[in-house]
């Protein structure tokens, strides 16, 4: 690997964990230690800010620097792209949100503090209209990319949590995934206090702390980390159990609705959706967004919603403007 190649891959490193040990840094890099200084070193030199640490265990880290790392940024720019990937992280687009997210937690690291200060000024004077997300269930971006970095980090995590009903709780916790719902999100852990996997909703969450004790990271139950919040989800649901026979292809339906529901081909052109604890309302609402014929509808009430709607609909066309 040249020169050149092994800079570039330290910095990717560095940029993947808040904090790396020396030996760590130069196994990964198959270099001898002194190596790795002059790596960093060059970091250094183009403007990275790498702080290390002293002696036996010491390590390495990206830190905030005076000015932005030598990107095609300036500060204007550096603002404006974090402002975009918060507004980006609440789009409700599963794979765009978790991006987003993802590039909060490298880039606000090292973000220097007068840069810092704009983004909280702009989100504190922001106001966005998210009819599908009351201003109660907002998530607050900083508990958001607190929580991404523990993630990423395999960091243990404490914070103050409140539950459905309203009780206040401590947490702490191994954070493993956080996972989009719709508007919210959601964060996967295990909870160390109750011996078991637990989802928390992220605008029920306050103040997380990191607490600098790293963990292996466990398996998740079923290894997929969206489907176990998801079916914890429809554990703790009120409603009917639903299920609708849609003419389109069931990959273009999953694409559109298979965060909230079970798609199944059934025939060529054909796909069965399945579902538990879904609203009579969202059920229609996600059906329509199909943009399929819709063949059958279980139970009635689902069929009722739509009736209305579509009474209302009739209603509407045949009103002269």
């Amino acid at each position: 690997m040249s020169t050149s190649s092994r800079t570039l891959r330290l910095l990717s490193l560095l940029q993947t964990h808040r904090y790396w040990s020396g030996d760590d840094l130069a196994d990964r890099l198959e270099v001898s230690i002194r190596t790795l200084r002059r790596d960093i070193d060059r970091l250094r030199d183009l403007g990275y800010p790498v702080q290390a640490d002293r002696g036996v265990g010491g390590g390495y880290q990206l830190a905030p620097g005076a000015a932005m790392p030598p990107l095609v940024l300036d500060d204007d720019e550096a603002v404006a792209l974090v402002v975009g990937l918060q507004s980006a992280a609440h789009s409700g687009l599963a794979n765009v949100a978790e991006a987003s997210v993802r590039a909060l937690a490298t880039v606000v690291p090292v973000l220097p503090q007068r840069l810092r200060r704009q983004v909280e000024a702009i989100g504190a004077t922001t106001d966005s209209l998210r009819p599908e997300a009351p201003a109660s269930e907002a998530t607050d971006p900083g508990t958001l990319v607190a929580l991404a970095q523990a993630c990423r980090d395999a960091e243990r995590v404490r914070f103050g949590y409140s539950s459905a009903s309203g009780e206040a709780t401590e947490r702490h916790v191994e954070p493993v995934r956080l996972v989009t719902v719709g508007r919210r999100y959601y964060l996967l852990g295990y909870d160390l206090d109750r011996a078991d996997w637990r989802s928390f909703r992220l605008d029920r969450v306050r103040e997380p702390s990191p607490t600098g004790v790293r963990f292996r990271p466990r398996e998740v139950p079923g290894g997929d980390a969206a489907a176990y919040v998801r079916a914890g989800l429809r554990r703790g649901s009120r409603g009917p159990e639903v299920s609708a026979e849609i003419a389109a292809d069931a990959d273009q339906v999953r694409e559109r609705i298979g965060r909230w529901f079970d798609v199944t081909e059934s025939g060529p052109g054909r796909c069965r959706v399945h579902a538990e604890g879904i609203n009579p309302e969202w059920m229609a609402f996600a059906l329509a967004h199909t943009g399929g014929e819709i063949l059958s509808v279980e139970p009635a009430q689902v069929r009722e919603v739509m009736r209305a709607w579509a009474s209302r609909f009739t209603r509407a066309l045949g009103t002269p403007s």
